[in-house]
C-alpha cells in the first residue's frame, strides 16, 4: 500500500483544523495549509537557489529559494525542514533557525493551481554540497545573496512568488531595501 501524502489545514487564523491529501490542496481552489521554506548558506556566505523540477505540479522550472515542503500532521516544523533538506537536496542541515514565523501568501501560477500556505521561514547553514533529487529539482547554484537581491529586483517573474516575498522581508537580501532598489 502506497502512503498518501497528508498536509495540515489551515482556519483563517492559522490554527489547525484537519488534514487532507497534499494532491487535494493544490488545484484551483487551494485550501489555507500549513507549509514551510528554507534557504539554506554554506560556509562562503552564499545561499541556494534551485530551480525547481520541470515535472513539479506548481512553477514547474521556477527558481526558488532552496527548498520548501510540507510538514506531516504533527510533525515538528524542524524535524520537517531537516527532512526536506536531505530528501530534496541530499543535505544535513545545522543551525536551523526560525526568521519568518507568519510568513503567509496566496499564488496563483501559470496553469491556474493556487498556492495558499501559512508558511515559516527558515535559514539554515551545510557543510554539504547538495545532491539533487531529479522528482523535486532541476537545477541548484550557489549565489551571492546581493546578487540574488539584484536578480530578484531586475526579474521578480523569473522567481517563484513566495522567493520575492521572502526577499523583501529577509535581512538576507537587504529586506525591503529591494523595493526601494528597483526606483
Amino acid at each position: 500500500m502506497t502512503d498518501i501524502e497528508q498536509v495540515v489545514l489551515l482556519d483563517d487564523e492559522g490554527r489547525a483544523i484537519g488534514t487532507a491529501p497534499k494532491s487535494s490542496v493544490h488545484g484551483t481552489d487551494t485550501a489555507l495549509h500549513l507549509a514551510f521554506s528554507c534557504h539554506v548558506m554554506n560556509a562562503e556566505g552564499q545561499v541556494l537557489v534551485t530551480r525547481r523540477a520541470l515535472e513539479k505540479r506548481t512553477w514547474p522550472g521556477v527558481w526558488t529559494n532552496s527548498f520548501c515542503g510540507h510538514p506531516r500532521p504533527a510533525e515538528a516544523l524542524l524535524h520537517a525542514v531537516g527532512r526536506r533538506g536531505e530528501y530534496e537536496l541530499g543535505l544535513t542541515l545545522r543551525d536551523i533557525e526560525l526568521v519568518l514565523p507568519l510568513f503567509r501568501y496566496r499564488a496563483t501560477d501559470a496553469n491556474g493551481i493556487v498556492e495558499h500556505e501559512v508558511c515559516p521561514v527558515y535559514i539554515a547553514r551545510t557543510d554539504d554540497e547538495p545532491t539533487l533529487n531529479p522528482l523535486e529539482v532541476h537545477d541548484a547554484r550557489w549565489v551571492d545573496p546581493e546578487e540574488l537581491a539584484t536578480s530578484l529586483t531586475a526579474t521578480p517573474w523569473a522567481f517563484s512568488p513566495w522567493l520575492v516575498l521572502q526577499a523583501r522581508q529577509l535581512p538576507l537580501f537587504g529586506g525591503r531595501d529591494l523595493e526601494s532598489r528597483a526606483s
